[in-house]
This record gives C-alpha cells, structure tokens and sequence, in this order.
C-alpha cells in the first residue's frame, strides 16, 4: 500500500516505512540511543530527499524524548539545572546548524555534506566504541578498571563561570558543557540526529555525571532542541513531512518496547560491541556511496524560472 508524500513530493510504500521505524524503534530500544543516526540514512537509501528525511526527523526524535524524559521526571533522575545549561548551548547549535543547512541547500551540497558528514561522524564513533568495549572484553578478566583518583581534575573543569550542579555532584566551569551540546545541537540539525549516542557518552566520561542521571537529562536536552529544530525546519525550508513522520513514530513505539526486552538479555560488555559494529556499519556504507562511481557521472535536468 502506497502513500503519497506531499513535502517529498513521492509515493512511498506504507509497510516499508513503518518496518523501518519498528526495525529502528527495535534497535532504539534495545542500546537506549535516539536512533535518528540510523534511521536518516535508511530514508535516505530509499530515495527520499535527504533535506525532506533530516527535517522530518526532529519530531519523531522529540516524540520519543518526551516519553522518555517524563518517565525519568517521575523518577526524580533529570538535572534540570545542567539540563538547561546544555538546552542553552543546543539551541544555539541548532540555529546554526539550520542556518548551515539553508545554505548548503540553496548552492546544491546538502546531499554531500550530510554523506561524508556521516562517515566522519560515524566512522569516528563506533570506532571508539567498538575499540573501547573489546578492549573491556579483553580485560573483564584482569580485575577492576582503574579509574582517576577523586581531587583531580581534567583542565577544562576548572575553567571559569563554574556552577554547581547538586542533583549531579558537579562542580563545573559551563563553558565546555555549553560547547559539546552546541556542537551536538548543530549536528542534529544538520544531519537529523538527536546526538543521544554523542552526549550520553560524553557526560558519563568527561564530565562524570551519574549514569542513573544522564540518560534523563540528555532526553530533556534532546526533547526542546529537535522541537526547536522542527519549528525553524518547518518555517524557514518547508521541509518537514507530517505523514512521513507520523508512520515512523507509530513503528517506533512498537519496535522500542521490544527491543528494551532484548536489551536486558544481553550481556553489558557484548551489547557495547554490537552497538560499535553497527555504527561502523551505517559509517561503511555511507563511504561505499562516496567512494563507488556513480552509473550516470553527469546528468542534466531542465528547471523553469519564475518571472
């Protein structure tokens, strides 16, 4: 069954779409990442305009964040305070982002920029990940990871404008707090990505917020920048598509729930690995698309211009 999208102005089959969003809601789930930086790429290897694919995500992702952050808002385990510091420098990383992305849209290198920004970005994330948790593979057996002593500090901690931070036991210069979410809110502007398998990480590692407060607070960022990233798509491009986001959502709801119940089957150190070879795995795909010659090198379409 055939839908017509009226932004990417094509018809898509229904079931393909809604496979997609529970095949990604499954993986979403299953390794708690947005999955935005699966699921743009596979909208995109359909056919569907990557312009169209990058601004319809924003509402799918924030759909999925705001369940998730009020759960964890029941909880009491969000850090509003750090969650505003990093909502702050996200939406001044999205407005440059759709910014940078109205411009390589109007000279005709959207497409490019998002191919081998997903490869760089990609590329270098699961690598990290993937070395990281076959080097905890090797070593599960070798006794506990040495971690850094309590009173010492990385230099950027003591950077000035330092704020405390009492749910998450921070005492913390914001500037490079403010600097990751910016460049976290650019990218998920521009590639169409919540940024969750970025910011998780980086909290949790360079800023040494709790786990059981991370995830909760990376929603809540993630909730008001892909809302704002929606709003300035939708009024500044006209590229946002409802019907396309509406299917996608409704499978990812499905595919979630059943992926959380696999999630907790497999082992932590295991599920790092599977979790790197898939980023690898999009990465390697999108570089097969740069590197491969392309059938048709040139190719020439007639446009009429309005007076």
């Amino acid at each position: 069954m055939e839908i017509y999208l009226p932004i990417a102005e094509m018809p898509v089959d229904v079931f393909l779409i809604l496979g997609m969003g529970v095949a990604v809601g499954f993986i979403s789930g299953m390794f708690g990442v947005g999955g935005g930086f699966l699921l743009t790429p596979l909208l995109i290897f359909v056919g569907i305009p990557p312009a169209v694919v990058v601004a319809t995500q924003g509402p799918q992702i924030a759909a999925s964040s705001m369940t998730g952050a009020l759960a964890y808002w029941r909880r009491k385990a969000i850090d509003f305070k750090l969650g505003g510091v990093l909502l702050a420098g996200g939406l001044i990383g999205t407005l440059l982002g759709v910014l940078f992305f109205n411009q390589m849209r109007r000279i005709g290198q959207l497409e490019t920029v998002i191919t081998i920004s997903y490869v760089v970005l990609l590329g270098g994330v699961g690598t990290l990940v993937s070395w990281e948790s076959l080097r905890a593979v090797a070593m599960a057996h070798k006794g506990p990871v040495k971690r850094r002593r309590a009173g010492r500090h990385a230099w950027y901690e003591g950077l000035p404008l330092k704020w405390r931070f009492q749910r998450s036991g921070l005492y913390i210069s914001v500037i490079p707090i403010l600097f990751i979410a910016a460049l976290i809110g650019f990218a998920g502007a521009v590639l169409g990505i919540g940024g969750g398998f970025i910011l998780v990480p980086a909290l949790i590692y360079i800023f040494r917020v709790p786990a059981q407060i991370v995830v909760g607070t990376s929603l809540f960022q993630i909730l008001f920048t892909m809302l704002a990233a929606t709003v300035l798509h939708a009024s500044t491009n006209h590229s946002v598509d409802l019907f396309l986001a509406l299917i996608l959502m409704v499978g990812g709801v499905f595919g979630a729930q059943f992926g959380a119940r696999t999630g907790a089957q497999i082992r932590s150190d295991y599920f790092r690995v599977l979790l790197g070879l898939l980023i690898l795995s999009v990465a390697v795909r999108f570089a097969t698309d740069v590197l491969t010659t392309p059938k048709e090198p040139f190719s020439a379409t007639l446009t009429e211009t309005v007076r």
